[in-house]
Order: C-alpha cells, then sequence, then structure tokens
C-alpha cells in the first residue's frame, strides 16, 4: 500500500511540475476555508493571446481534486483532452457527500455557493477564459455527475452544456443497489445536511430530478450516460423518463460498465467531444 501511494504521489508530483497543470487553493468566504482545484491548460497556453473555453470535471463522493488525474486507467487523459480541444479543465474539490448544494443547517457545506459565486469567478480572473456561458461546460462522475446537472440547471446563464456519468441523479438511497450500511450511512449524512426533504413527487429541489422542468427551459445541452451493471442506473433511467416525459431534448445512453475508473475513463472522451460540438455551434471566439 505504501508503494503504491508513493507511486501515486510521484505521479501527482510530475503533473504539479509540468507547464501544463496548475494545483491552486481558492478561498471561500462562504465557509471560511481554502478548497484545493486543478486548472489544465492546452499547450501553447502561455505564449497565447488567445482565450480558451472552460470545462469543469466534477469528482465524485468522498473524492478528491486530484482524482481525475491520478486515477484515469489512461496516463495524462486530461492533459490530452485539453490540447486536442484547446480548452481549459478544471477540476475543483468540495467536502465528501456534499453534492454540490448549499446546505440550509450547515454552515460548512455551502458548495453551490463557493462553485457560482467563488471558484468560477476566481477561474475568470486569474486565467485566460472566454467569459460567457457559450464557452462553459460542466461534467463530472457520480456525486459530481449530480452536481453537474443541478448547477447548470439553477444556473443556466453560466453553463451551455452539462454532462453526467454514472452520476447520482436521485439522492434518493432507496433506489440504489447497495448494502443496508451504506444506505444507512448516506440516508444520516443526507439528514444532517438537509433536515427533512421529499424523496417521492414532487421530488425535492435538492436532487437532481426534481430540477427537470428547469432543464426543460433553459436550453442547456445535455449528456447523461451510465454503465447497466452501476448501483445508480435506476436513478439514471429515472431522470432519462422524466426528461422524456416533459420533452427536454437530451442525450442518453447506457452501456457496459459499472461505478469504475474504467468506465469513466471511456466516458470522459465522449463528454468532451460532446462539449466541442456544442462550443462549435456558437461563435465563442
Amino acid at each position: 500500500m505504501k508503494k503504491i501511494f508513493l507511486l501515486l504521489s510521484l505521479f501527482w508530483l510530475s503533473l504539479n511540475l509540468s507547464a501544463q497543470v496548475d494545483t491552486i487553493e481558492v478561498y471561500s468566504k462562504a465557509m471560511n476555508k481554502h478548497l484545493k482545484a486543478a486548472v489544465v491548460k492546452p499547450s501553447g497556453y502561455a505564449s497565447s493571446e488567445s482565450a480558451y473555453p472552460s470545462v469543469y470535471l466534477l469528482h465524485g463522493g468522498s473524492g478528491s481534486f486530484s482524482d481525475w488525474h491520478l486515477k484515469t486507467t489512461k496516463e495524462n487523459l486530461l492533459i490530452d483532452l485539453a490540447n486536442q480541444y484547446k480548452i481549459l479543465i478544471i477540476t475543483p474539490g468540495v467536502g465528501p457527500s456534499s453534492y454540490y448544494y448549499d446546505s440550509p443547517l450547515m454552515d460548512s457545506v455551502k458548495y453551490e455557493t463557493y462553485f457560482i459565486h467563488e471558484l468560477i469567478p476566481h477561474i475568470d480572473e486569474h486565467y485566460k477564459t472566454l467569459k460567457k456561458r457559450e464557452a462553459r461546460a460542466i461534467t463530472g462522475l457520480s456525486m459530481g455527475g449530480h452536481g453537474a446537472m443541478m448547477l447548470s440547471a439553477k444556473h443556466p446563464e453560466l453553463f451551455i452544456a452539462a454532462g453526467s456519468m454514472s452520476g447520482v441523479m436521485n439522492i434518493d438511497t432507496d433506489l440504489w443497489k447497495v448494502n443496508e450500511d451504506f444506505r444507512k450511512i448516506r440516508k444520516e449524512g443526507q439528514k444532517e445536511m438537509l433536515g427533512q426533504i421529499t424523496y417521492q413527487t414532487p421530488y425535492s429541489t435538492y436532487t437532481a430530478v426534481g430540477l427537470v422542468d428547469k432543464m426543460k427551459d433553459n436550453g442547456i445541452a445535455l449528456l447523461i450516460d451510465c454503465g447497466v451493471d452501476d448501483f445508480l442506473l435506476e436513478t439514471n433511467r429515472q431522470i432519462h423518463q422524466l426528461l422524456l416525459d416533459n420533452g427536454t431534448p437530451h442525450e442518453y445512453t447506457e452501456r457496459p460498465g459499472a461505478h469504475t475508473w474504467q468506465y469513466w475513463t471511456d466516458a470522459l472522451p465522449f463528454h468532451m467531444l460532446f462539449i466541442d460540438n456544442v462550443f462549435k455551434n456558437y461563435d465563442i471566439k
């Protein structure tokens, strides 16, 4: 285990030494703490006078800002994608099992406020970004898929495309195929952060399925995919059906795979291709 940790640490160090990856800390006034993020820049960024589209790539529950850099099964995947599409890729870190929302009960869980009012303005101030919704997208895995769908639905002025890979499309753990101990832990955590919320129709707006009407009205391009062996498959089928029912255009795919880094490594290039095609529909230069 120590050998594996050392190898991962050395690999992460090599990324930080690369001129294409910055590790930054962003202060959150809302939560009175600093949070780490990584910014992947395309080749030629330093010498270019151009501004670039930005893609926010979110991690899953109990994860870290470095997950997308350390855990994919293809080395340098994010650098390759940043180079291919000439984009900035931002991987922010948030609290474990926080789902990227603002807790009405806990001052330490204000991640929607952090993301929208602190992180994005920080990135736009310190990096050469195209500062408009037509050049900004968001996607993520598991809890990060929930965050991407929720944040884009609530803030359509900031994003033109959103995606979810194996996302928690409904935080109702009764729909998850997990053991009872894990289900209990997640339920208790949600109650601590949210109090009593409605898990049946009408769904709480703290969960992605409760925001499908906003998704219909905001014109954001949506991509949702999930593995057929994923424990969150039913939540993905649920939001897919709700979006069909209310007539929201979206791309939905099920394919072989489970809740694994192999699946997300394979899925991410499709998300970046989808986002790039959406960017190309707009005059973002």
